[in-house]
Parts: structure tokens; sequence; C-alpha cells
């Protein structure tokens, strides 16, 4: 993904227009990406600072081409490649070493006199040797640990021009929506699979139903007054691959501009955004599956069953994470609720009330909770994993 710094966002009648390369206006930058692509492929051992440089050169002559464009081009191609990062500091130590050697010859001169007589390519030169590298081996080694002069390791990259220009669209309304104070979707045809990846994402979203088959998911974005983090923008910018996999729905987001105002960024399925739609383990639900893993697929006569149901009550909709089912027929649900705020906790014990009838637990990690244990107004506190013991006795608590 891109970093703020990267975005390209032009903020024009009340609304924000990401930066987008289309078919169109931008069908020569297939040919720029082709090459881009093919210098990463072509540059192993070349160093970051070298990699960026040539693709630099490559889009000097663009004339609508920023910097800005520039970087998120690199940044982008960075994200498929590995570089040696010198892990174990041999680098630092070389350094150390060098430096020592070089101490006792100072100061060199370039041309030597009777005053000055030690050249600097000779003093270059000994040290290499000492070393056990030539003077240009040892050069490219001495600052390997600073990422610019990283080499390139290997290239995963992508499919061709097309597919990384594809990924710089998405990746420049992801960025936009590091702005986002809200965003709200309107989802028929895809609901449930749109709502799971939110779940997945960990994001805070409420749920309205707004006709048979239709909903609304409202969520608090990056930019609200949550204080949840960069974890929590980089969560949100990863749910939109998925969303724009999906068919049916429409989004409208409220974007801060940097003067301090507001901008509206909307767009939906028919846009044609081009998702590479990363699979569902990319995202952030190891206590799901953790607590999925422990409980099994049936304990004591529970049956476990992810997302099982779609809850309804007047207009609001809740999709629990979980539904049990017991052998004698009781049910119950339990939710897990992942990044929160005070407000989105107090929203999750409304809910909790509003369906009451469905027996809903809720898990919440126990330092959201300040300290407090136990299971109390149907909240189980976790630490690290959701104990199934814990849950059972909820369980038996509810529909005893």
């Amino acid at each position: 993904m891109l970093r703020s710094e990267h975005a390209i966002i032009e903020f024009k009648g009340g609304r924000a227009v990401p930066d987008r390369l289309t078919r169109t206006r931008h069908a020569h930058y297939v040919e720029h990406a082709e090459r881009m692509l093919a210098v990463y492929r072509s540059g192993i051992r070349s160093t970051r600072r070298e990699l960026h440089r040539s693709v630099q050169n490559l889009l000097t002559a663009e004339p609508d081409c920023d910097r800005r464009r520039v970087a998120a081009f690199c940044k982008l191609l960075d994200d498929r490649a590995t570089f040696d990062r010198d892990a174990r500091g041999r680098a630092a130590a070389l350094r150390l070493r060098v430096f020592t050697l070089a101490a006792k010859h100072h100061p060199l001169v370039t041309n030597p006199t009777r005053v000055f007589e030690r050249a600097e390519h000779e003093v270059k030169n000994q040290i290499a040797a000492e070393v056990g590298m030539t003077w240009p081996q040892l050069a490219a080694a001495l600052y390997a640990d600073v990422i610019d002069a990283q080499p390139l390791k290997s290239f995963e990259g992508y499919a061709g021009g097309q597919a990384l220009l594809a990924r710089y669209n998405v990746a420049q309304l992801q960025a936009c929506l590091y702005r986002a104070e809200s965003m709200s979707i309107t989802a028929s045809r895809d609901f449930k699979t749109i709502v799971r990846y939110a779940k997945l994402a960990r994001l805070l979203h409420t749920i309205r139903r707004t006709g048979p088959e239709s909903y609304r998911i409202d969520l608090d974005g990056p930019a609200s007054a949550l204080g949840a983090g960069r974890r929590y923008g980089v969560n949100f910018a990863r749910f939109l691959p998925a969303l724009l996999a999906c068919d049916g729905w429409t989004m409208r987001a409220t974007v801060g501009t940097p003067w301090g105002g507001t901008a509206a960024l909307a767009c939906s399925s028919a846009d044609g955004w081009t998702s590479h739609l990363p699979p569902p383990e990319e995202f952030d639900s190891s206590v799901e599956e953790a607590f999925a893993a422990a409980f099994g697929p049936e304990r004591a006569g529970w049956r476990l069953t992810r997302e099982g149901a779609i809850l309804h009550e007047a207009q609001v909709t809740f999709v629990p994470d979980f539904m049990f089912r017991h052998a004698d027929g009781r049910q119950a649900f339990l939710e897990i609720v992942g990044f929160w705020t005070p407000q989105y906790l107090q929203k999750k014990r409304e809910t909790l009330r509003r369906f009451r009838q469905h027996r809903i637990l809720l898990a919440v990690a126990e330092k959201t909770l300040r300290g407090k244990q136990g299971n109390t107004d149907g909240v189980i506190a976790y630490r690290k994993a959701i104990d199934p013991e814990a849950v059972l006795r909820a369980l038996e608590a509810v529909t005893g």
C-alpha cells in the first residue's frame, strides 16, 4: 500500500477525487509500466536508490507525472520486491573495522605532497586488501544497512503493465481513505461477503436493512475521533480491495481536506475498479481463527457455525461472528470486538439489548475493559485468546 505522502487527491466542488490512470487518457502508461517492471526484473543486486533513479528517468519526460506519482510507483514496486536488509549488522561491523584501519592514515589527499603524503586511492586499496575485498566491493558493502543502499534480492512483480496500473489506481483510492472520517456502503448482491471482510478487517461498523434484500453498512473511518491509531487505518485500507471485488454496492465516504473541511468520496461496483482481492487469511482474524480451532466444531453438545445467521430487528441488522446450536435446540451467538471506542462498545451493548431474544454474547479484549474481568452483561473478557470454557459457561448462563 501507499503512504499518505504518496496520495494525490484533487478536491473540487465538495468532492475528493483520487488520482486515477484511465485506459483512454493514459493508455501510453502501459508501456511505462512494462519498462518499470523490466527495471526491477533485471535489477538484481542493484540498490534501491539505483532502481528508483531508473524509474524516475523513465518518467522524467512525462508532463503530468509529478514526483508523488513516481514515488508511488516505486513504493508499489518495492512492495513486491525483497531487499537484503543486513539483519545481522554486518555493515555496521564492517564500518567500524574500516574506519579503525583508516584512522592511522589520516589525513588523506587526492594528490600527495611532502606534507600530506598519503594518497587516498592507495590507502583504500590497502584497506580493501586487508579486508579481503576490492575497494568497489567494500564501498558497496559499507552502507548496505541504509535503506536506499539495500540491494535487490528478488522481485515477485506484477502480472504485467496493466496489473501494475490497476494496483496504482486502487492504492491511490486506499490512500485517499486514510483521511476518511466515515464510510457508508449500500449493498445488495454481495452483502454478506462485504460484512465478512469488514469483520475480518476488524472495522467498527453498524448495519441497517434498507429494503427486503438491501443493507447499509456504516463504518468509522481512521480519521474519526476514535484514536485507534495507524493499525486501524491500515486495516481500513486493506478492506477496500475486498469491497472492490464484490458486486451490487455503492460507497460514499466523508474525507478530511488539508484545510480542515470535508469532502465526499463516492464510487460503486460499476466504476470499473480492478481488485487483486487478498484472501481472507491476510486480514488480522487470528482471534476468531484461534477460537474456532480451540472450540472445535462441537463441544459439550454445542455445535459452532461461523456467521450462521443474519439477524433483523426492525431496520437494524446484525451478523454475529459465530452461532451456537445445542443438541437440545437451544441457540446463541457470539460477537468478537476488535478495535473499539467507548461509543462503539456502548453501541454493541445496545445491540445486545436490542437482540436480547437471540442471546448474543460479546467477547472483548481485557485491555479495552480497563482491567475488568469475567462475564458482565453478556461480555466475556479475554487477554490473548478466548477461552472456550468461558464461552461454554456464558452459553449455559444465557440459555439455561
